[in-house]
């Protein structure tokens, strides 16, 4: 899976895109509360990767998750 944090601009939040190995994308959701639209993916065991990948990753910088 791949990770990639998108910055948000005055009064819109930013957000993450989390994609497959072909690039298809699975979630779509705001940086500050993913653990919904990751339960709603499929992808609960991949809560605690992505918050760490939020607080570490700078923006706009395709990441893999392993």
């Amino acid at each position: 899976m791949y990770f990639i944090k998108i910055k948000g601009k005055v009064r819109i939040p930013d957000y993450i895109q989390i994609r497959d190995d072909q690039m298809r994308l699975l979630v779509y959701c705001r940086a500050d509360r993913p653990e919904e639209a990751l339960r709603k993916a499929g992808l609960q065991d991949w809560i605690e990767k992505v918050k760490q990948a939020i607080a570490q990753q700078p923006y706009g910088k395709l990441i893999k998750l392993e």
